[in-house]
């Protein structure tokens, strides 16, 4: 019997495993995020999200069609009780080449920000700026971030709610300064394969104490309203970031993206049938007068003509 439920554990593990390379190798193509002599800098928190990151890009780099090299990348922030060894013993016994950069964000972070208010927003800032300055040091090509399907579905939605702003988190972005181009290979993966994985594969995970403490972050609030909607409607998260991939510019309001102004008709050429094109019509206004504009009407083009 014991022996049955490991067979069937080692299974499940393979097709989970399976599945997970298939996603990051399907992105990495779909968005050209890997290319022949890449130096890709693998930012590893001790998260169970980029040790998955780091795992799978390993195997795919021992298959892949070009050569890659990867470098593995902890940013100690110098939080209270962080333990300093766990990545780097991790790391020797995968056989990966890291570096550990030791920069006190911590303080900054608890001295600009008053107690209970989110630090997510100045601490990303303050990683990503040591991040990116480190990644030109020692020539990296394609910075590698482990936020999955569920963290860029997330993000639409707080930039929605909190942000008035349509946008979420690309698969692929250029820095604002052209410097250095940021990959997401885990974009197509559930977050709940990947916790799977992790615990499959015992990584030793380090826990966030800085900003994972604070329950009543925004992003914990849309985590939870995403989540009774998986549940009341299942599959509506992986519809939400289908819709994520199929933007219509037409359809929506900015005008930056698409020209409203200048649409004009054109009734050149035959049409199209329309549907129920021809039905009846009672002319009732015949033998009646045209009613007066209302105040409302009047105001609005009074206004215009100033």
């Amino acid at each position: 019997m014991q022996e049955s439920v490991e067979r069937k554990d080692k299974l499940e593990f393979n097709k989970l495993q399976k599945r997970l390379r298939r996603l990051v190798g399907s992105a990495i193509v779909d968005f050209n995020m890997i290319e022949a002599g890449d130096k890709v800098m693998v930012c590893l928190s001790g998260g169970k999200d980029s040790y998955a990151m780091l795992d799978i890009l390993l195997s795919l780099q021992k298959t892949a069609p070009i050569d890659f090299e990867l470098v593995a990348v902890n940013l100690d922030q110098k939080q209270p009780g962080f333990p300093e060894h766990v990545l780097p013993r991790y790391l020797r016994e995968q056989g990966v080449a890291f570096h550990i950069l030791e920069k006190d964000t911590y303080s900054v972070v608890k001295d600009k920000i008053p107690e209970g208010k989110t630090t997510c927003g100045l601490c990303s800032r303050l990683r990503r700026g040591t991040l990116y300055s480190f990644a030109e040091k020692i020539g990296a090509t394609k910075i590698a971030l482990g936020h999955h399907r569920d963290d860029m579905v997330e993000t639409l939605f707080l930039n929605m709610f909190y942000g008035s702003k349509l946008s979420a988190m690309p698969p692929k972005l250029r820095a604002s300064d052209g410097r250095n181009i940021v990959i997401r290979p885990l974009a197509y993966c559930k977050e709940s394969d990947l916790e799977a994985f992790a615990e499959a594969k015992a990584f030793p995970i380090i826990p966030c104490n800085l900003c994972g403490s604070q329950e009543n972050l925004q992003r914990q609030n849309i985590k939870q309203m995403l989540a009774q909607w998986e549940r009341a409607h299942p599959g509506r998260i992986e519809q939400i970031f289908g819709a994520m991939q199929n933007i219509a510019p037409s359809q929506m309001a900015d005008r930056t993206l698409f020209n409203f102004t200048d649409l004009t008709i054109d009734r050149s050429g035959e049409r199209e049938a329309y549907e129920f094109d021809e039905a009846s019509i009672s002319d009732w206004s015949d033998g009646e007068q045209a009613k007066p504009a209302s105040n409302a009407a009047v105001q609005f083009i009074d206004a215009v003509n100033v």
